[in-house]
C-alpha cells in the first residue's frame, strides 16, 4: 500500500470520527432545547397569570433552570426528582424575574 493511500485512509477515518462527534453534539443540543422547552413550559404553567414571551425565551429560561437545578441537586446529593423540581422552580423564578409585561407602577 502506498503512502498516499494510507494518508487518504487516515483522512477518511478522521472525517468519520469528526462527523460522529458533530452528530452527537447536534443531538445533545436538540435534546437540551427540548428539555428546556418542557421545563420552561412547566415553569410558566406553575406561575399565576399569563406570561407573554416567545417559545425561544421559554426554552432559554428552561435550559438555564435545568442547568441550575441539576447543579444544585448534584451538589446536595439528591436524585432525579429533586433535580427536576429544582429545574422547574429555578426556571419559574427566572421567568417571573424577567417577565417583560409586568405592570409598572404609575409615575
Amino acid at each position: 500500500m502506498s503512502s498516499t493511500a494510507i494518508i487518504a485512509l487516515v483522512g477518511v477515518v478522521v472525517l468519520l470520527v469528526l462527523g460522529v462527534v458533530v452528530m452527537k453534539l447536534a443531538v445533545k443540543l436538540l435534546v437540551l432545547v427540548a428539555v428546556g422547552l418542557a421545563i420552561g413550559a412547566l415553569a410558566r404553567w406553575a406561575l399565576p397569570g399569563r406570561q407573554e414571551m416567545s417559545w425561544l425565551r421559554t426554552a432559554v429560561f428552561g435550559m438555564a433552570g435545568s442547568l441550575a437545578g441539576g447543579l444544585v441537586a448534584h451538589l446536595i446529593g439528591r436524585g432525579w426528582i429533586v433535580e427536576q423540581a429544582l429545574a422547574v422552580a429555578t426556571a419559574a423564578a427566572l421567568i417571573a424575574a424577567f417577565d417583560r409585561n409586568k405592570a409598572l407602577p404609575p409615575g
